[in-house]
């Protein structure tokens, strides 16, 4: 933000790109329904350095309760192999060559309990990085009212649209968990 002036832009695109992490780290958990992101976290020993499966092999989803790896590269289907059997995801790889086949096994209810409360966890940590977004406009518009850059009229209209966005972001947050609740519950 230039200072004198108030981006509310800049202030929802954060708002968005904490929401775009919820979503991303929603899509790794485990549903019992197989989901190529997955395997999003793990990353693998390759050529020398850490890196992400995606940049090692395409993942596919032949069945829905199947995941197919295709490794583009034979000298490292030993270590993709190794990555995803030391993950915490509970899969176990049968090799065929290049490809590795996952079976996604059933989710007992215990389990999805278990699933559902780490979807909460993700959750309240995106509200809470919604809510320090607003904080932070908050703060920019104190300042501009300070320093007299902005009126009483125009700082009142920019907390209500930063509130506004808020709730906005606050509520997509509620329904991307809700949608997973229900995925993970009706599997």
């Amino acid at each position: 933000m230039k200072p004198g002036s108030f981006d509310l832009a800049d202030v929802k695109r954060r708002m968005q790109g904490a929401i775009a992490v919820l979503k991303q780290e929603l899509a790794g958990l485990r549903t019992g329904r197989a989901s190529p992101h997955m395997l999003d976290p793990i990353h693998v020993e390759a050529y020398g350095q850490q890196m992400p499966i995606n940049q090692l092999a395409t993942v596919s989803v032949p069945e829905s309760r199947l995941l197919s790896v295709q490794v583009w590269d034979q000298s490292v289907v030993k270590a993709v192999e190794k990555a995803i059997r030391d993950s915490d995801l509970g899969l176990s790889p049968q090799t065929e060559g290049q490809v590795l086949r996952l079976r996604i096994p059933e989710l007992n209810q215990e389990r999805r309990q278990e699933l559902v409360k780490v979807a909460h966890k993700y959750a309240e940590a995106a509200r809470i990085a919604v809510r320090h977004v607003r904080r932070d406009g908050f703060d920019h518009l104190k300042n501009l009212k300070k320093d007299g850059h902005v009126s009483e009229d125009e700082i009142k209209r920019h907390e209500g649209e930063v509130q506004k966005a808020t709730d906005q972001s606050i509520g997509e947050i509620d329904q991307a968990l809700a949608h997973k609740e229900k995925e993970i519950m009706s599997v």
